[in-house]
């Protein structure tokens, strides 16, 4: 059964503390839109790591792929 958007938001809420999560997506293909205070001086790639770190295994074996946009909550409020 392919994960649906609402879990995949799950997932990375689960994992992450998230001041703003949204996911999009078709069941294989997702985009996340996630504003973490974790995020906080750190470089994208190390950004995408914490949000791999949450989905664990599920990015491997459920989620075929996952686009991102990583924001610190002063990025986003500046967006």
């Amino acid at each position: 059964m392919l994960p649906t958007p609402e879990q995949v938001k799950d997932y990375i809420a689960g994992g992450l503390a998230c001041q703003h999560l949204e996911v999009e997506g078709d069941g294989q293909h997702f985009f996340a839109t996630i504003v973490s205070d974790a995020f906080v001086g750190k470089r994208l790639i190390a950004r995408h790591q914490l949000v791999y770190a949450a989905l664990g295994e599920r990015m491997r074996e459920e989620i075929h792929a996952l686009s991102m946009k990583t924001l610190t909550p002063d990025e986003f409020k500046a967006a």
